[in-house]
């Protein structure tokens, strides 16, 4: 079984894939915490897979990216000490199949490349991908598979969070769509300024890159909040929610050969 692992700054992401098999066998997101330790990850893994009925002698291979610097030897340390592997993290030296024309390579955070190679491989190009995690990331792909570059805005829980620590009269409200763009309640409002700004922030960056990109291009989105505000859009085409996952395991296969 491989075993793929995404270190993001809010969630870590986990999936499966026995060889051979491209359909995902389970998933799991845990909250990020900086702070854990590789016997912390060994225990958590050990009770995940133990709820699927599988074990960690299960694993053959494992696979990493990461954008926290800090938990990636956490995650590497596990995989060596409870599954006896040394696992390959995606960074420079790792072959992507992608030709990546951002001025200096090393910038681009892990996470954007899995996404553009998945991305490419299921959906062709000229291609963006939206990535609603904790910064919302857009990313360009050529008709012929090079990553061009794109942009990088606030997220949106990052975002929202800010909106409630700097007005002292709003609070927490959950992420759901309001009934109309105008609102009746102090929730709504935010609701509304929330759900239905970003889903205009989506679509005119996309509307710039595609005009930059000849004037087309499929349009996928994934992370976390992707089903909340693609259906807002009119520019999103696909929800894709194992994206990154399905990128790595790709990435695992190019390397292996």
């Amino acid at each position: 079984m491989l075993l793929v692992i995404d270190i993001g700054n809010t969630n870590i992401v986990a999936g499966g894939y026995r060889e051979g098999d491209d359909s995902l066998l389970f998933h799991w997101r845990l909250s990020t915490d900086p702070h854990r330790t590789a016997d912390e990850f060994g225990l958590f893994f050990n009770g995940l897979f133990a709820y699927e009925g599988l074990s960690l002698r299960d694993v053959r291979e494992v696979i990493l990216s990461s954008v926290v610097p800090p938990l990636t030897p956490a995650l590497e340390g596990m995989a060596e000490k409870y599954l006896g592997l040394r696992p390959l993290t995606v960074g420079p030296g790792i072959k992507t199949g992608m030709n990546i024309l951002y001025e200096d390579p090393k910038e681009v955070g892990a996470d954007r490349i899995v996404n553009s190679v998945a991305g490419y491989a299921k959906y062709g190009g000229p291609l963006i991908v939206v990535d609603f995690g904790t910064a919302t990331t857009f990313d360009a792909i050529s008709a012929d598979g090079a990553y061009l570059g794109g942009a990088i805005a606030p997220g949106l829980g990052i975002s929202t969070e800010a909106l409630f620590e700097h007005a002292a009269q709003l609070s927490h409200i959950e992420l759901v769509r309001p009934k109309s763009v105008i609102g009746r309640t102090t929730v709504s409002s935010m609701q509304s300024g929330i759900i239905f700004g970003f889903a205009g922030q989506v679509d005119e960056l996309v509307r710039r890159m595609k005009a930059e990109l000849g004037g087309r291009a499929k349009v996928v989105a994934t992370g976390g909040f992707a089903p909340l505000i693609a259906k807002e859009t009119s520019t999103i085409d696909v929800v894709d929610e194992f994206l990154t996952l399905e990128g790595l395991r790709l990435i695992y296969l190019k390397n292996k050969e």
